[in-house]
């Protein structure tokens, strides 16, 4: 109790001892007879609660309560008054009083409004000091300034505030998916709750439904004699995030569906109908549109599911970001590894920010942390990132290991150079899509079809030239 602090502004010297006096018991207490003096005093250091007096001379209470909160708006102030006057009441509840009381004061009154006051201010701050911790440790995959992560950002914090409001985060594996879900979780009125995480991928689909609802004794061979609460049980008063929705088999996905729509759902081999509403997070970096015309995914569980759709941005589509969230990593790796890098060389940054990254922030992370943990020195370069500069003439965002020769006098083999050039893009494209064509191609900015004619004559030309 002595952690807070308290001010009594009031005229009254008797008033404002007496109060100053009980209150120092529980709290640590300043007293003031003007409101100028206390908010002289707020630039030293903003206390927890104001008490604070109307009919003061000089300054009134409400223009004291008006000017606090305009500096100090997180200020939580109790008004007093000697006259129940409602217009002045209700002006100053207006301005952002967090209650009123009239005198003479009962002082078990007082500390029941105090007490409930402050455990108002302890819940805002454990939930900003939440907030803060979680964000600082765990969403360095948006730290950056890009118009990309920044709209990511702001519906993070818009469908946070929804606890009930089903979200479906897409995007490249790698940029953050799960990231995104902890952030909502952590910023909405569930994060007291628990978090609970289902990979939907790394389950045999024959078990997921299990996993999911639970079961009752005997329910299968190899089952639990006590049986088993299921993954929605367990995210009760808080959230289930359901990563790699689209590997879920099409049984798995109608009882899916059932649950999201009345929150009811049987345990497998279960008679009784059990009832609990977590919110949903779900997560793919699948194309389910796609699936859905393929008969691979319902059309009616996508739409519950996506009510609200992120979609986490690549990292090559915010490459503005690349280098402070490079930084942020090397400050962190440093610290646990005792190392003393302090920057990163200029062909360093060239090699990042024109680098591939298939992996998105997972393999910046990881890179930055390899080359923390195994070099030495005080400026990070290409060569300890293992990763090597864009070659000259050449378009950034690729890396280049086949330099373009200048011209000179003697000529160039132009349509072999093309050839060459051409191929590499292909190759490069298909590594980086690890070997799906329609990702290559769309990195090469070609349909699919002419992505593989253009693939094949090329690789029909090189088995002519060998031949």
């Amino acid at each position: 109790m002595t952690n807070y602090s308290i001010f009594v502004v009031d005229d009254e010297a008797v008033a404002r001892e007496g109060l100053a006096l009980a209150l120092s018991k529980a709290y640590q207490v300043q007293a003031f007879a003007t409101a100028e003096s206390a908010i002289t005093a707020l630039k030293e250091g903003v206390p927890d609660l104001v008490l604070l007096d109307i009919g003061l001379p000089g300054m009134s209470g409400v223009e004291a309560l008006e000017s606090m909160k305009k500096q100090y708006p997180d200020i939580v102030v109790i008004m007093i008054t000697a006259f129940e006057d409602t217009e002045t009441i209700i002006q100053a509840m207006k301005l952002g009083a967090y209650d009123y009381m009239v005198k003479p004061l009962k002082m078990d009154v007082l500390l029941s409004n105090i007490k409930s006051a402050l455990e108002t201010i302890a819940m805002r701050k454990e939930i900003q000091g939440l907030h803060e911790k979680y964000l600082k440790e765990n969403l360095p995959c948006f730290i950056g300034e890009s118009n990309a992560v920044q709209d990511v950002m702001d519906v993070v914090k818009k469908v946070a505030a929804s606890p009930d409001t089903p979200v479906l985060i897409v995007g490249e594996t790698g940029t953050g998916k799960e990231l995104i879900a902890k952030a909502i979780h952590y910023r909405s009125p569930l994060f007291k709750g628990p978090l609970v995480s289902l990979n939907c991928a790394a389950i045999p689909k024959e078990l997921i439904e299990s996993e999911l609802f639970g079961y009752e004794k005997g329910a299968f061979s190899g089952a639990d004699a006590k049986g088993k609460k299921g993954l929605v049980e367990q995210a009760a008063d808080g959230t289930l995030f359901m990563d790699e929705v689209g590997d879920l088999s099409m049984s798995a996905q109608a009882k899916l569906l059932r649950f999201l729509e009345d929150g009811e759902y049987y345990r497998v081999g279960g008679t009784q109908k059990r009832s609990v509403r977590p919110r949903v997070v779900s997560a793919t970096n699948r194309g389910l549109p796609q699936m859905i015309v393929n008969g691979k995914f319902r059309e009616d569980l996508y739409f519950r599911l996506a009510v609200v759709k992120i979609e986490v941005p690549s990292l090559i589509q915010r490459r503005e970001d690349i280098l402070l969230i490079a930084k942020h990593f090397l400050v962190q790796f440093n610290t646990k590894f005792g190392k003393s890098f302090n920057s990163i060389s200029p062909e360093a940054e060239t090699a990042l920010t024109s680098h591939g990254w298939t992996g998105n922030v997972r393999e910046l992370k990881n890179i930055i942390e390899r080359a923390v943990l195994m070099a030495d020195g005080v400026k990070l370069t290409p060569e300890q990132l293992g990763l090597s500069t864009p070659s000259h003439g050449m378009e950034t965002g690729v890396e280049r290991d086949t330099p373009v020769p200048r011209l000179s006098e003697k000529g160039v083999d132009f349509p072999a150079l093309l050839e060459s050039i051409e191929r590499h893009y292909f190759e490069d494209a298909l590594d980086m899509a690890g070997g799906n064509e329609s990702k290559a191609a769309k990195l090469l900015r070609l349909t699919r079809d002419k992505f593989r004619y253009r693939r094949k004559k090329l690789y029909k030309k090189r088995s002519h030239t060998k031949a």
